[in-house]
């Protein structure tokens, strides 16, 4: 278990790299390049190595860090949040999130989330899905810290969903994928019809270009989402996955995201391309942080 622990916060952070260089372009299945790349000139992202992760892993790495610590609760998140922002530290960040803390700051007034329904919300997912025994206790936990920045039911839907899939992959269930289907389903009828749709899709053998067009691969919970689990569904090879991720267009870095976390809890550590882990900013830091939270989870484990 520990060795999923760990791949699944360093397979979110390799898919989050994967994916920076191509966040906002076009999809790019057919000049598909394996490994990190370098983004282009103007491009939000242009001040970041090969290698380094967005603003999506860094809200992972805040939230587990806090939990790991035992400080965490959704003041501290939002303080720590807004500070990153107000730094210049958060790498082109989520719309809702900029949005927010602009606010915040210029306004001087309680941070209170955005009724968005982008996908910055969905990083916090991962670590409330890792640390709590509980399945249903990691959600309600994941949908509060998902309220400090977006306060949209859809949001609150996807981060559920994507905290289930964590959790039935990291326990081994029966297809997860089906149980983060009917996670979405009960939780938001739009969301769960366009999960269902996308698993249609990929059940019928549809090649993934088309998929793409037809699911759309914006910065909405209700594409990003969607496209990673048809992703996901699509290839089991874990270089195959990470690679169509990261070249699906617009919203790579979530998308990659997802698809990683699903990988390292499926799989483990062990799964995930050598190459891609040594060349990873914060290798050794996300890694203890996995090492941290399992420790954390087996001690609320003892606790039940």
């Amino acid at each position: 278990m520990l060795k999923k622990y760990k791949g699944c916060l360093l397979g979110a952070a390799i898919g989050d790299a994967l994916g920076m260089p191509n966040e906002s372009t076009s999809p790019n299945l057919q000049k598909m390049k394996y490994g990190y790349r370098r983004p282009y000139k103007n491009h939000p992202n242009e001040g970041l190595n090969p290698g380094q992760y967005t603003d999506d892993t860094q809200v992972m790495i805040l939230v587990a860090t806090l939990l790991a610590d035992g400080k965490y609760n959704e003041e501290r998140y939002s303080t720590a949040l807004r500070e990153l922002y107000a730094q210049g530290k958060l790498r082109f960040p989520d719309g809702s999130v900029s949005a927010l803390c602009e606010r915040t700051i210029k306004q001087k007034i309680p941070q209170q989330g955005v009724k968005s329904t982008t996908s910055g919300c969905l990083p916090v997912a991962v670590p409330f899905g890792l640390t709590f025994p509980d399945m249903n206790e990691g959600c309600e936990r994941a949908v509060r810290a998902c309220n400090v920045t977006h306060t949209h039911p859809a949001a609150h839907a996807a981060v559920s969903t994507f905290v289930t899939l964590i959790y039935h992959t990291l326990h081994d269930s029966s297809d997860p994928v089906e149980k983060a289907l009917e996670k979405a389903q009960s939780e938001d009828e739009v969301l769960g019809g366009k999960i269902k749709k996308a698993l249609a899709m990929e059940k019928e053998g549809m090649d993934t270009e088309t998929a793409l067009l037809k699911i759309g691969n914006d910065v909405s919970v209700f594409q990003t989402l969607p496209i990673a689990i048809f992703l996901i569904k699509r290839y089991s090879n874990a270089s195959d996955l990470l690679t169509v991720a990261a070249n699906a267009g617009g919203n790579t870095d979530t998308i990659g995201l997802i698809c990683g976390a699903y990988l390292g809890a499926a799989k483990g550590i062990d799964s995930l391309p050598a190459d891609l882990l040594e060349g990873l900013e914060d290798k050794q830091r996300i890694e203890l942080l996995g090492q941290r939270l399992h420790s954390l989870y087996l001690r609320k484990l003892e606790h039940m």
